[in-house]
């Protein structure tokens, strides 16, 4: 028995030596990542990212390669052997870094932002080192704990109703998803699931793939094309309304809908109203709508994914008005609030529907003290979770909410400097509003001189835009997205469309 103890011993310690070095078939040992180099390799790649960060202005905003650049640069197999890290680090700037869009350049206005900060990053090393799965409180605890305060500070920071915190003693809580999309798809499936119960409450001889086919949903035509997914996902029919000249869903239009629906025959059961459009920036009048949605019992969602992180200035509230009457609220601090991705923060006055609509509770998963603090596991799609609640609860105390304000107003001055700007030139014209921290314009003319515009400025590579349309108008969209972007970006920006613009209207010129 002794012998075959020290056996097992033996065993066990080649093989941690074998896993500390590895050894290849000459003999030669190959060292691997020891605590030692991790530490020396970790500052490295710090000083790394902050070397391209602080000199991010000084990178074409627009990489020049072609589809498939990389696998010239690559080997067709893996490395049978262990490799270097120094070759991997020169390989960033020779392989990886020609193929970047530098989202984190001032001049980079496209899309919406995605937000980014040392102390989020610093947060996501912290998440990978700890690498916990945290679906369930007892997987680990801290992870469960840490995302229901965090998510009840910033409710209170955006003036939530209680109903929607987990301090309130409701039923309400906030849970980080991945993504905005995951969020509404996870609204209409619980929304669904609450109306299916209701109707066979009523009507116990319906067949629930009866139900289904009569249930409809309703979004502004200018919603995120994630809202019209999540209803191909989950299998129920969306409308899509007409807005206002402001571009806004009104109440009336909703009422409408809803009723020339139930004429016939079809059961509204969920809404999104969407808060800071992708288009364009527009508010749905979501006071309006929650009277509707409220009176006719139908689940009201709303998408405020970019614009929500502006609430935390009181000054931009006034466009969450009527919040009190949703059911469910996300936004991402991902995009405007300083937190790398994927932070999407959700809110919901009860989760009981999409608990226990989705409740799969294996015995592998159970534990004690399961009925007294909330499993997450239930409150998303996927089972497995990262800490993501510790780059949230880094950003907000590092910065703390002043900071955090500061930073959105001055994106937000910002976007009133370019459009100040685009008003003083009479080429130009402003579509819509700027209210937030995007701005759309274009050049006075026809829609294909817009896009030729679009084509040069893009072509050059300066400043990277992308385009949007409303019925028949097309507009370029500027959106102030990164953290370290100032005025002069701004009129560097500027100069570099008065320049395209000048250009492709003296080609205009001279060819008629």
């Amino acid at each position: 028995m002794l012998m075959h103890n020290n056996t097992i011993e033996r065993i066990f310690l080649i093989s941690l030596h074998l896993h500390n070095n590895l050894i290849d078939i000459t003999g030669k040992r190959r060292q691997i990542m020891d605590p030692d180099s991790f530490k020396d390799y970790a500052n490295e790649m710090a000083e790394y990212i902050t070397n391209y960060l602080e000199n991010i202005r000084d990178r074409r905003v627009l990489p020049t390669v072609e589809p498939g650049y990389m696998k010239h640069l690559l080997p067709s197999e893996a490395p049978q052997t262990s490799e270097q890290w120094q070759d991997i680090m020169a390989d960033i700037e020779r392989v990886i870094m020609p193929g970047v869009t530098h989202w984190q350049s001032p001049k980079f206005h496209a899309y919406y932002p995605i937000a980014q900060s040392y102390p989020s990053i610093l947060a996501d090393m912290l998440s990978g080192g700890i690498a916990c799965m945290g679906f369930s409180w007892i997987a680990s605890p801290a992870c469960t704990e840490l995302e229901v305060i965090v998510l009840n500070w910033l409710g209170k920071m955006l003036d939530l109703p209680k109903e929607f915190l987990a301090c309130s003693g409701g039923k309400g809580g906030g849970v980080i998803q991945g993504s905005a999309s995951e969020a509404t798809l996870l609204a209409l499936l619980g929304a669904k699931a609450k109306k299916i119960k209701q109707v066979k409450e009523q009507h116990p001889d319906w067949m629930e793939n009866e139900i289904v086919d009569k249930l409809v949903a309703y979004c502004s035509c200018i919603a995120h094309s994630s809202v019209e997914r999540s209803g191909l996902f989950g299998g129920v029919k969306f409308r899509q309304l007409e807005v206002d000249e402001k571009h806004k869903l009104r109440g009336d239009t909703f009422a409408d809908a809803i009723r020339k629906d139930k004429e016939q025959g079809f059961i509204p059961f969920y809404a999104v109203a969407t808060l800071g459009t992708t288009v364009n920036c527009a508010f749905d009048r979501l006071d309006e709508m929650g009277i509707v949605a409220n009176r006719e019992d139908i689940w009201l969602h709303v998408d405020a994914a970019y614009a929500g992180s502006a609430f935390i200035c009181p000054e931009f509230r006034y466009l969450m008005k009527g919040i009190e009457m949703a059911d469910s609220f996300d936004f991402n601090p991902h995009k405007w609030m300083l937190v790398n991705f994927d932070c999407s923060t959700m809110w919901l006055k009860d989760p009981t529907y999409i608990i226990n609509a989705f409740n799969v509770d294996p015995l592998y998963l159970k534990y004690d003290m399961q009925s007294s603090v909330p499993d997450y596991r239930h409150w998303q799609i996927p089972l497995g979770r990262r800490f993501r609640s510790l780059k949230l609860w880094f950003v907000l105390r590092l910065y703390g909410v002043e900071n955090l304000q500061k930073f959105i107003r001055s994106h937000v001055a910002q976007a009133h400097e370019f459009e100040a700007l685009v008003l003083s030139d009479p080429h130009f014209e402003i579509v819509g509003e700027a209210l937030m921290g995007l701005v759309c314009f274009r050049l006075k003319g026809s829609n294909e001189l817009n896009e030729a515009l679009l084509k040069r400025l893009n072509g050059a590579g300066n400043i990277h835009l992308v385009p949007s349309k409303i019925e028949d108008t097309y507009f370029l969209r500027l959106v102030v997205c990164s953290r370290f972007s100032e005025s002069k970006d701004i009129q560097y920006s500027w100069k570099e469309i008065k320049l395209r613009a000048n250009e492709i209207l003296k080609e205009q010129s001279v060819s008629k």
